[in-house]
This record gives structure tokens, sequence and C-alpha cells, in this order.
């Protein structure tokens, strides 16, 4: 069976806590740079602490956003955690809800988890 210890899944998510230090709102899933597809953004967010994930695994949360400054017109589906050079640390799902957002306004988002789960066998 396929076995991976927690903190090899604690060092990935320790990168995440200690160098994402901003979420952005997207238009579809980005795959090169966290600002490709980006209608808007929140700065300096704070990452919890590395925890027991659900099912399995490690995970952080992500705070919930009550004034992220929309910068773009469009329907924001996705979401990017990236660092200060524009790499995406996370970017693995949609937003729980599609959001309309119009540049000049604020987006808001509840608080969500990023989780790193178990090897398992292929």
């Amino acid at each position: 069976m396929a076995y991976i210890n927690d903190l090899a899944f604690d060092a990935a998510i320790s990168y995440m806590i200690t160098n994402g230090n901003r979420l952005h709102i997207c238009s579809q899933e980005p795959t090169v740079v966290g600002t490709l597809y980006s209608l808007g953004n929140k700065s300096s967010i704070t990452l919890g602490a590395a925890g027991d994930g659900t099912p399995s695994g490690r995970k952080t949360t992500v705070p919930a956003i009550t004034d992220g400054s929309v910068t773009g017109n469009g329907t924001a589906t996705h979401w990017a955690i990236i660092d200060t050079a524009a790499t995406i640390l996370a970017a693995t799902g949609q937003l729980s809800a599609s959001q309309v957002v119009a540049s000049g306004n604020t987006f808001t988002l509840d608080a969500f988890d990023i989780t790193v789960i178990d090897a398992v066998n292929a």
C-alpha cells in the first residue's frame, strides 16, 4: 500500500502558508500564472495552520473574505492562491457558486479548505 508521512504533506502545506499571500477569483481555471484569468483579488491573506484533512491527508484553511477587490468584469468561477512572483501555489477547485462581478466592486467568499489527500494504491 502506498504511504506518505504527514510530515511530507505538512511541508507542502507549510510552503503554501508561508508563501501564499494573494487569492484571485478567476473567470476559468488558471493554468499558468495566478493572474491570467483574474477578475479580482484579495491581498495579504493568512492561511490557517496545517491540520488533519477530510477525509484524509492534511489541510490548510483559507479564511472568509469580505472585502476582495474586483478588477475586471465577468463571471468568477475559480480561485487561485499565488505568491509574490505570481506563481500558482494552489488552484484546485471551482468556487462553491459562480459570481458575476463588475470592476470597482468587492467580492466575498466563505472560508474553505485546501487538502492534500493521502496516497492510495493506483
